[in-house]
């Protein structure tokens, strides 16, 4: 079986999607939470970012994605870094609980 056979699905993703994720890096979320959040890869989320600094990045519009789908995305970019916020601040509590004895 060849990988040449034409078979491999690529994702299209719209202009809205992809500038919706560079926000999100750029609002301070590490791009590696905010692709597994979102369900894209991590390479392709840096590539938005960097050409999102250019000026540059372009969608596609074979996939839309509703404004419920961006909300949902939105959302779990946000659960993400909440929860990464309580597990700092879990650390520190058992670190300084540590420290205190």
């Amino acid at each position: 079986m060849s990988k040449r056979d034409g078979s491999k699905n690529r994702a299209w993703y719209t202009l809205e999607f992809k500038l919706e994720a560079v926000r999100l890096v750029k609002a301070g979320q590490e791009v590696s939470v905010t692709a597994r959040v979102l369900g894209v890869p991590k390479q392709p989320l840096s590539n938005w970012v960097r050409l999102a600094g250019k000026g540059a990045v372009q969608g596609a519009a074979e996939r839309p994605v509703s404004a419920e789908q961006m909300e949902l995305a939105r959302l779990r970019a946000e659960l993400a870094r909440v929860k990464m916020e309580r597990d700092i601040l879990k650390k520190a509590t058992a670190f300084f609980a540590r420290e205190s004895l």
